[in-house]
């Protein structure tokens, strides 16, 4: 995951490249857009971003939490929820993982 700047009202974007995935398409750097809690708020923000996969026709939304360790060592703790299209409102049940 490559983050751009965040701006004052705590937005980012970037891109994400992931190394899984339930496809046999080639695996495409794709795009990502987020926004982080005030940045002055606290010292730990929560966040979420979703990421529009580029070779298939899902979309994913993260959101969690920014932690650092002792050693001032950043890291983001996330849950997810992957949505893929499908052919009808019938078939929603099935969209997720």
């Amino acid at each position: 995951m490559t983050l751009l700047a965040l701006d004052t009202a705590g937005t980012f974007s970037g891109s994400y490249h992931t190394t899984m995935a339930a496809t046999n398409k080639q695996i495409l750097v794709s795009p990502l857009q987020g926004a982080q809690q005030h940045p002055g708020a606290k010292g730990q923000p929560t966040f979420g971003f979703t990421v529009q996969w580029q070779f298939t026709d899902s979309t994913t939304a993260f959101v969690g939490q920014c932690f650092v360790d002792h050693c001032r060592k950043w890291m983001l703790e996330t849950a997810w929820l992957l949505w893929e299209e499908v052919p009808s409102r019938r078939d929603a049940w099935k969209a997720t993982r």
